[in-house]
């Protein structure tokens, strides 16, 4: 085995206290991708007893012929394989097709015949990347579970709780999509990457000959890689895709006339301005969807417009859920810049976000997150 080699591009983890390894065991979540490797790498390198784990997700025979995951596939696991072999740790593979299944692929394609658009990789952060890989780690005595993604932890001395922080390369920041961290998460949790950039990441891949040291970053959906959503849901549940969110229907203006016909609710997402197939002299774009009528609704830009967005399952992280409101900054999706807002904790787990100034409402079955300066507060899905 060739050692390691550790450069200028090493950055400090933001934890308070500081970890200090002595020896402990960490599981490594290793997608085959150069973030897990390069993460790995580093634990090591602060004197962690590194396993390197490989988490088979999708059963790519439920893909049409010729297509493969992107996730997770045979190649992504020897590629994993071969990182631990060069580091000489153990590597093995965890078989989680059933639950992938039943926590992301079923309630993804539910989801959308339900009207709503969801984003399945939250769920399989939750259930699978952290849920399941926790459990494997008590039951192997391991003191923590490590993954790519690019967050920071830290604990605070005066409230006595674990905080997720957003990542110091903010083009790669991933604390949206881990909202739902819980204090016994995070204080078994390590994350590497959370104060290097990519480029680092890459250099120190390079430079310990990693195989996938330029392998291109996965985009799409990993069990849908031709992104074509409504074709998998169709052939994943077909059933029920023609009883729901397949018929055709009326596309309804905000006046409520009919303008047209649409082809399926489950084609259409809220925001979207292509392929809603009207002729108009002002652009027309899908503002929601009545699921018990089948109605497409559209309106013109100002429509998509909301100061108040709903949200269930929400999760705060500090483990403080009280009724209370709130200031804080929300992000509404992935790439957008968080905003101002005064978020309201309700009753059963949901809340009410307040904007301070109109934004386009985000669609049903997305998140939204609420942060505190550079810590997560919590998130929640918005509701119909």
């Amino acid at each position: 085995m060739t050692k390691p080699r550790h450069t200028s591009a090493d950055a400090p983890i933001r934890e308070n206290p500081p970890t200090s390894a002595s020896g402990e065991r960490v599981l490594s979540a290793m997608s085959g991708g150069v973030d897990s490797s390069v993460a790995t790498l580093l634990l090591l390198g602060q004197g962690f007893q590194v396993t390197g784990v490989t988490m088979k997700l999708f059963d790519n025979q439920l893909l049409p012929e010729g297509q493969e995951s992107t996730c997770c596939s045979l190649d992504d696991v020897e590629d994993a394989k071969a990182v631990c072999r060069r580091l000489g740790i153990p590597h093995f593979t965890l078989n989680f097709k059933e639950k992938f299944g039943a926590c992301v692929v079923d309630p993804f394609c539910e989801s959308y015949l339900n009207g709503e658009t969801p984003n399945p990789c939250i769920n399989c952060n939750r259930y699978l990347k952290l849920a399941g890989l926790q459990q494997r780690r008590r039951e192997l005595g391991a003191a923590y579970v490590a993954t790519g993604h690019y967050v920071q932890r830290a604990f605070d001395e005066q409230t006595g709780t674990w905080q997720l922080l957003r990542a110091a390369d903010a083009a790669k920041d991933q604390s949206y999509v881990l909202y739902h961290l819980t204090q016994d998460d995070l204080a078994h949790m390590l994350f590497p990457l959370g104060g290097l950039e990519k480029r680092q990441v890459r250099q120190l891949a390079a430079e310990n000959d990693f195989v996938n040291a330029e392998k291109a970053e996965s985009q799409d959906i990993c069990f849908i890689p031709d992104g074509d959503y409504s074709r998998f849901i169709q052939r994943h549940m077909p059933d029920a895709a023609r009883q729901r969110g397949f018929a055709p229907g009326p596309i309804v203006d905000e006046t409520g006339a009919a303008r047209g016909q649409h082809n399926g609710l489950a084609r259409y997402t809220v925001g979207q301005r292509k392929g809603i197939g009207i002729a108009n002299p002002v652009p027309l774009y899908v503002t929601g969807k009545d699921v018990a009528r089948n109605q497409l609704l559209v309106a013109p830009r100002d429509g998509l417009l909301a100061q108040e967005v709903r949200l269930r399952d929400v999760n705060v992280i500090s483990g403080d859920y009280r009724p209370r409101a709130f200031g804080a900054t929300v992000k509404l999706s992935y790439r957008q810049q968080p905003v101002a807002a005064v978020v309201q904790l309700l009753d059963n787990r949901e809340a009410l976000v307040c904007l301070e100034n109109p934004q386009v409402r985000p669609a049903p079955g997305q998140a939204v997150v609420a942060y505190n300066r550079d810590a997560v507060i919590g998130g929640g899905t918005v509701s119909a």
